[in-house]
């Protein structure tokens, strides 16, 4: 029996009924709209259908048994392969792979920096809640910033006139965060307050002239570390020449540094040495010197390594109001602990050259090291300072030491008697926490590095 599903355009022309004329028109008509199959189709099956677009759309579909053809519509390019018949419908799949849809050009990028960010992220949390510290915390890691949420309740009330004026307006649900005035103070505070290894850091205050101010500098920059820094601040007055340092703030003992080295042997904890000096409101510790003159000429090196060994068991920072003898025993012993110093000069001709030659007697004795760590206190208090260029004094001393602070004149300063830090004024306050800012940042941080 005959092949009914030969290929038309193959086979050689003959007559045909009017029925088998009626179904190839129908046929010509599905295939002329382009491959538009759907359910009015017979039910026959294929074994093979693919068309794709041109990138990878490929869609497996059931047509009915017809001869090998291709049929383009839209882009679609379809393959129609010779097949036989089933006798029964066969289930119909249809199979469509589709391209990735197309990435922005930095998206990737984006994403996998976006990761390493996450991670990074990560990393800085599990080390600040040291959840993977290999060694053991001491108490002083469990800080409020560490351990509490950062929320409406726990955050803190802004500080400043504007800021502090909305957040009370708004009934404190709008908090715009301190001022740039109050920041800046924070920052300072935080470098003020650099934490350090190693035992304690003493920092002598001297000159080879008297009266420009030696005293007046250590008393600021005492009041301004032990006002910002929450550890001991002590101001030792090592001047063999009746020093005034214990006059610059209330006094609560008599004690002086001969009563230190009389009582060493006695002295076991910081109860014990606290009633040998006197404290200001700023928590700043003076030792002072003996009021006698005969027995201050008699305080020499060792009793001074005395002084420093026991100040060294209990606080973290040692000032020491040098006297002009720079000769002295005791110069010797201040200066090979010192880890950095401060040289006071005034603003006149004279005080600035001995200033200066200070330097240069530090540089001849082999402390070269010290002198350009050092910090130049400039004391704008003297008198001939409206006579000179300070800018000349300080470009000089600016070519030989660290950094030049100037100290404004204040009236409070200028009457030689008790300091009362917060009642100093503000511009004066802010050069004496510059001071202690310069000296802070000159010291070694951990000694065993």
């Amino acid at each position: 029996m005959p092949d009914k599903r030969t290929d038309d355009q193959s086979a050689p022309a003959r007559p045909v009924s009017a029925t088998a004329k009626r179904t190839r028109d129908e046929h010509r008509g599905t295939d002329d709209r382009g491959a538009e199959y759907h359910s009015e189709l017979p039910p026959h099956t294929i074994d093979n259908l693919a068309a794709s677009l041109p990138e990878s759309l490929s869609v497996p579909i059931d047509v009915p048994a017809a001869p090998r053809r291709a049929v383009a519509a839209g882009g679609l390019s379809t393959s129609v392969e010779n097949t036989r018949a089933l006798p029964t419908p066969a289930t119909h799949t249809v199979e469509i792979n589709t391209p990735a849809p197309a990435r922005a050009a930095g998206a990737s990028s984006a994403i996998e920096s976006l990761s390493r960010t996450d991670a990074a992220a990560s990393v800085r949390r599990d080390r600040i809640r040291s959840e993977n510290s290999s060694a053991p915390e001491s108490a002083a890691m469990l800080t409020s910033d560490r351990l509490l949420t950062v929320n409406r309740k726990t955050r803190k009330a802004p500080q400043g006139a504007w800021p502090e004026f909305i957040y009370a307006l708004s009934l404190h649900l709008v908090n715009l965060g301190d001022s740039p005035k109050v920041r800046a103070y924070k920052e300072m505070d935080e470098r003020i307050r650099r934490k350090f290894e190693g035992g304690t850091r003493f920092v002598p205050i001297l000159t080879r002239k008297g009266g420009v101010g030696k005293t007046t500098v250590t008393t600021l920059l005492g009041m301004a570390l032990a006002d910002a820094r929450d550890d001991r601040i002590i101001a030792i007055d090592a001047n063999p020449d009746r020093g005034t340092l214990s006059e610059r703030v209330s006094k609560q003992t008599r004690s002086t540094v001969r009563d230190v080295v009389s009582k060493a042997a006695s002295i076991g904890n910081f109860t014990d040495f606290s009633t040998l000096v006197s404290r200001d409101e700023t928590r700043l510790d003076i030792l002072a010197s003996d009021t006698d003159p005969l027995l201050s000429e008699a305080f020499d090196e060792n009793d001074y390594n005395v002084v420093a060994d026991l100040a060294a068991r209990y606080y973290s920072i040692a000032l020491t109001d040098c006297g002009t003898g720079i000769v002295h025993s005791v110069m010797r012993a201040t200066l090979q602990r010192a880890d950095s110093i401060v040289i006071v000069s005034g603003g006149s001709v004279d005080e600035a050259r001995l200033a200066s030659e200070t330097l240069t007697w530090l540089e001849a004795n082999g402390y070269g090291d010290l002198v350009r760590n050092a910090i130049v206190a400039l004391n704008t208090a003297t008198q001939g300072t409206n006579l000179v260029r300070l800018e000349e004094i300080e470009s000089h001393f600016r070519s030989r030491v660290r950094e030049i602070v100037r100290i404004p004149y204040d009236p409070q300063l200028a009457a030689g008697s008790v300091v009362s830090y917060k009642d100093l004024r503000p511009i004066t306050r802010l050069a004496a926490r510059t001071l202690a800012e310069l000296v802070v940042e000159g010291l070694p941080a951990d000694r065993s590095a």
